[in-house]
């Protein structure tokens, strides 16, 4: 007796939630896991579509100077030799390998995805500019 009405209650229970699932049109699924807000970066600007390669000091400014600015998981700082010059030793490529590729705490491309490999190269120079 007691199985019954256990059984009952969790075919009414299943009825309920399979009967609400039916219910919900598509354009009230995309409303519901609609992203509830975006993330802004403090100075950053809406990019236009790019008209050819960027320099190094627009993608520096764009997205490698959250991290680079002030050694975030230990990035190299700007023009800093001090914390370069350790990895400049492995020679330029390795560097740019790891850029492109991603090392440590840095993801591929430091997070500009729509970085070409030479604009990733031309940031770097730019990081590196007087050395």
């Amino acid at each position: 007796m007691k199985f019954k009405v256990f059984l009952c209650i969790c075919v009414s229970v299943f009825s309920i939630f399979s009967a609400q699932a039916q219910d919900m049109t598509e354009d009230d699924i995309k409303a519901r896991i609609e992203p509830v807000g975006k993330v802004h970066i403090a100075g950053a600007k809406a990019e236009a579509a790019s008209s050819g390669p960027r320099s190094g000091a627009d993608i520096y400014a764009k997205t490698c100077v959250a991290c680079h600015s002030i050694g975030v998981l230990g990035a190299p700082k700007l023009q800093d030799a001090a914390d370069w010059s350790p990895r400049l030793e492995k020679g330029f490529d390795t560097v740019w390998q790891n850029a492109i590729n991603g090392i440590g705490g840095m993801p591929p491309k430091g997070t500009c995805n729509d970085c070409t490999d030479d604009e990733i190269k031309s940031a770097i120079e730019h990081m590196i500019d007087g050395i």
